[in-house]
């Protein structure tokens, strides 16, 4: 893989940026794979990438019905964390932060990351005392964490309005939470696993999943049928249909999750910040811009756009909690398709179809997955069993009630 550097940019510069190399490398779909990954999204890239770099299966399609990066990994507000209260969760989760620390360098692609911190508010003593218990927890599970009293967040954050409709009482805060960028993170990807020979093919619907003796032999696309050894579904709010097209049924309920971002203004807000109760959370991008999330619509949908009541909702909490921030216009708006698993945890790794896997139900957790959610599913794929990190992860625990409720942890309701 070429890297990028100052020559390179210097370089470039003198014949007016146009001898610049495409990122990723262009293919006509070949009529057979190794592994064909269902999603050219950020989960999607990364487990053709450590199938690639990790486990020598090069022969692999990405395949993708609209653009790269389009679905979910370009309509998520970028936050990573890894404060997870069951050690299942937490340990995946930083497994993925610490990948997160690293990847700029991993790729050569720079990613934007920034350890702001990720803060945690309480409103209430009860609260207080549950994020007592969390942070206490995901401390033993060696995940950093501190607990704030109410004069200490309004230190750390000047603007925030204490005294609120659900005064605030203190909160949590991990320092090595914070955002990065999500399309740097799903080029860097693209580009790495099309250095290693991956094809990456857009605008290529699959329309159908080919079994055959309780196996996978392929999938139907509109770029024509395409035979593969193994496939794997990672198509977040569509997860469900593609299931269905393979002859099984997942647990997830889909629907919008709405994200917005205000005019550009100075720099005002040094971390990121969550508040369960009056749902919404908060941070300020690289460009000034504040980036504001909320709950999810009450009702199933394909959509990306959201609706207007909890737009308007998610607005008045956030001015609510920064009075200051209702001077601005906002700027746009646009939504994500969640796929929401009854314990807001992740399904990942084998279906009853063999050869067929899946990583879906990320709910509100998807994008601060992506590294862990490719390796894991890279190692699941090559060996045909589960990662270590996501054997709880699996279809088979709704069947036996073994459920890892991570409602609290996923941020906000849905």
């Amino acid at each position: 893989m070429k890297g990028y550097s100052a020559l390179s940019v210097i370089r470039n510069a003198l014949s007016g940026h146009r001898k610049w190399k495409p990122v990723w490398r262009h293919v006509t779909p070949k009529k057979h794979y190794d592994v064909v990954i269902i999603g050219a999204g950020g989960h999607g890239l990364a487990t053709a990438y450590y199938l690639a770099r990790d486990h020598g299966i090069r022969n692999i399609a990405v395949l993708e019905k609209g653009y790269l990066g389009g679905g979910n990994t370009g309509r998520n507000t970028q936050v990573s964390r890894s404060n997870y209260f069951w050690p299942q969760s937490s340990a995946f989760f930083d497994r993925s932060l610490q990948l997160f620390e690293g990847l700029s360098q991993d790729l050569n692609f720079n990613i934007m990351l920034s350890q702001r911190g990720i803060l945690t508010l309480a409103h209430n003593h009860h609260e207080l005392d549950g994020i007592r218990r969390w942070a206490n927890a995901i401390m033993i599970n060696n995940i950093d964490s501190k607990v704030l009293s109410a004069p200490e967040v309004k230190e750390l954050m000047p603007l925030i309005n204490l005294n609120c409709r659900f005064p605030i009482h203190g909160g949590f805060i991990q320092r090595r939470g914070g955002t990065s960028r999500h399309d740097a993170v799903s080029w860097a990807y693209a580009r790495a696993a099309s250095d290693l020979g991956v094809d990456i093919i857009q605008q290529c619907e699959v329309t159908g999943i080919k079994v055959r003796s309780g196996a996978v032999t392929g999938v139907e696309t509109t770029k024509g049928m395409i035979a593969a050894n193994r496939v794997s579904i990672a198509v977040a709010g569509h997860t469900s249909v593609l299931a269905k097209m393979a002859g099984f049924r997942v647990p997830v309920t889909s629907m919008s999750l709405q994200a917005m971002v205000s005019e550009p203004v100075k720099p005002c807000l040094n971390t990121v910040v969550l508040s369960p109760v009056i749902h919404a959370y908060v941070s300020q991008s690289d460009r000034g811009e504040i980036v504001i999330g909320g709950g999810a619509d009450i009702y199933n949908s394909y959509a990306q756009r959201g609706g207007i009541p909890k737009l308007e909702e998610c607005i008045s909490s956030v001015v609510e909690l920064f009075p200051a921030f209702s001077h601005l216009r906002l700027m746009r708006q646009w939504a994500g398709i969640v796929d929401v698993t009854p314990d807001t945890t992740p399904i990942m790794g084998k279906t009853p179809v063999d050869n067929l896997y899946i990583s879906g139900g990320w709910g509100t957790g998807g994008y601060k997955a992506i590294p862990a959610g490719g390796e894991t599913m890279a190692y699941t794929i090559a060996n045909d069993q589960p990662h270590p990190l996501i054997e709880g992860f699996g279809l088979e625990r709704f069947k036996i009630g073994a459920l890892i409720n991570e409602g609290a942890a996923s941020g906000v309701s849905h």
